[in-house]
């Protein structure tokens, strides 16, 4: 049994934010139908890499899921989408400000058929507000978000966070939202309307650099791999890569004069005494430490910090974390069977429960492998459903691969 076991949703994200969403719920057990456009689908379907035309993209954040391709604006579509919204427990979407509306599928219109969903839109900048009908990708938050200026080397370019943080940040919202939504519908019975946003969800992870402005007025700038606050905390280049500390309080400081660096003078060093000390001399205090560091390789580094009590670890390529011994332990790098990718890796589920364990149960779908399927648990028949196809009001990619599929 796993924790959302018996909860249907229905997705209609494509990218990133909500279909990352829906893969943690569908990771914990919920029954997850993409409701795709055809014959694109979900636009991350044509990123690549790819093998036999279907995209390793969009086969990451899609597992355990089911695939339903629906023509959503024609009558008949939007049918269909009423009738599985009636049994459904939460629709989650991601289309511009006002798009499900002209649909005939928003959260007004689908209360009155499921008084109990639970309705969850993502977007970039939400539903209100000055902003709201602009068009918002992760790169676009990330600039408004002031994410960009407080990324990379001091007086650099702005640079973008390494992943697609503010689309990460608004799927784990979405996430926490539905599952809060969901105790309070166990508990009264009702459903709610969600409304969270690129910008807003990015923006809430910024507890430092809030602190900081409204504690001081000070903004936020880049500070390379250093904290804002606490310091030595950050990278130092070794003989061959770099290493991170994080040696911030006191204890910490005094471990790492005394047993890494064999400074114990500096315990009392006026320049670095206590952590405000430190901070006002940050510069010198990295040179220092890297005109130690860089006499001895990243393990001997890493070592010595481990022997010591104190936080550390090498600055790895992507490609030595994913070869990582404690990756692969923590499971973190799991292989599957997808139909047409043949066996593919992808990353693990990140919490590990003791009583109910999340499981990767299924590949990505291709682009309406579950048609047939989902219209028949709706109760269609199969000469409707093959009238569906007919009047393309339905689609499946490769319809002859699936059992059951018409003519």
């Amino acid at each position: 049994m796993l924790p959302l076991d018996g909860v249907k949703i229905l997705d209609l994200t494509q990218y990133l934010a909500g279909p990352y969403c829906t893969m943690v719920l569908s990771d914990m057990g919920a029954d997850v139908t993409k409701i795709e456009r055809f014959p694109g689908g979900d636009d991350s379907r044509r990123l690549g890499p790819f093998i036999n035309e279907e995209g390793y993209s969009f086969a990451m954040p899609n597992r355990n899921k089911q695939s339903l391709a629906l023509d959503l604006k024609s009558e008949k579509g939007v049918e269909i989408f009423h009738k599985l919204a009636a049994e459904a427990d939460v629709i989650i979407e991601n289309f511009r400000p006002g798009v499900v509306k002209k649909l005939g599928i928003d959260y007004e219109t689908i209360e009155k058929i499921n008084s109990s969903i639970i309705y969850c839109s993502i977007s970039g900048f939400g539903q209100y507000g000055p902003y709201s009908k602009k068009g918002g990708f992760d790169i676009i938050a990330q600039g408004i978000t002031g994410f960009m200026r407080m990324t990379g080397e001091p007086d650099g370019k702005p640079a973008k966070v390494g992943i697609a943080i503010n689309d990460i940040a608004a799927g784990s919202a979405a996430i926490y939202s539905i599952l809060g939504a969901y105790v309070h519908r166990l508990k009264t019975g009702e459903g709610q309307y969600l409304d969270t946003s690129l910008v807003d969800a990015g923006l809430a992870w910024t507890v430092w650099e809030s602190a900081g402005y409204f504690g001081s007025g000070e903004v936020a700038k880049a500070t390379g791999t250093r904290h804002r606050r606490s310091t030595p905390y950050q990278s130092y280049e070794a003989k061959d890569g770099y290493v991170t500390v994080g040696a911030g309080n006191q204890k910490l400081w005094e471990l790492f004069c005394n047993k890494v660096i064999n400074k114990p003078e500096w315990i009392q060093d006026q320049r670095f005494k206590s952590l405000m000390d430190r901070m006002d001399n940050i510069d010198e205090l990295e040179k220092e430490i890297e005109a130690i560091f860089i006499k001895e390789t990243m393990e001997y580094w890493v070592d010595k910090l481990d022997d010591a009590g104190i936080p550390a670890g090498p600055v790895y390529t992507y490609d030595q974390t994913l070869n990582d011994p404690h990756v692969k332990e923590r499971e973190m790098i799991v292989e599957m069977e997808h139909p047409k990718l043949g066996t593919i890796k992808t990353i693990g589920v990140p919490v590990k429960f003791s009583k109910t364990p999340l499981k990767i149960r299924s590949a990505a779908p291709w682009l309406g492998q579950n048609t047939t399927e989902k219209l028949k648990e709706a109760g269609y028949s199969d000469e409707e459903i093959n009238k569906l196809y007919e009047n393309e009001i339905v689609y499946n990619k490769y319809e002859e691969s699936e059992e059951g599929a018409h003519g």
